[in-house]
């Protein structure tokens, strides 16, 4: 059992930057591919960035490229999201989540293939 617990969202203006914490508790964390995913004002939760468990691979969202960059310590158990150059589209609350990665899989990009999610942490960005 994986429990997750973010931190660091907040009220950002436009331009604005935030970083995301997201800490796992239980054993064996470089085994999970780590991931990010946000859900807006009524929208459909979608996928921002994943990581792969050496923190050798990543994969992001082309809404966020060159903005956002995920990262992870597996010493410290912890996944981050780096925002910068924040828009109010990126208004929303964002969710870690955790994957047994399966052989084969350095990360993964649907939610259906995450096996534990955290609470979300609430990023709104004004214009």
């Amino acid at each position: 059992q994986v429990q997750l617990v973010e931190s660091g969202g907040g009220l950002v203006q436009a331009g604005g930057s935030l970083r995301l914490s997201c800490a796992a508790s239980g054993r064996f964390f470089s085994s999970y591919g780590m991931g990010w995913f946000r859900q807006g004002p009524g929208k459909e939760r979608e996928f921002v960035a994943a990581i792969s468990g050496s923190a050798g691979s990543t994969n992001y969202t082309d809404s966020v490229k060159g903005r956002f960059t995920i990262s992870r310590d597996n010493a410290k158990n912890t996944v981050y999201l780096q925002m910068n150059s924040l828009k109010p589209e990126d208004t929303a609350v964002y969710y870690c989540a955790a994957g047994r990665l399966r052989i084969g899989r350095a990360y993964y990009t649907k939610d259906y293939e995450y096996d534990y999610w955290g609470q979300g942490t609430q990023v709104t960005v004004s214009s």
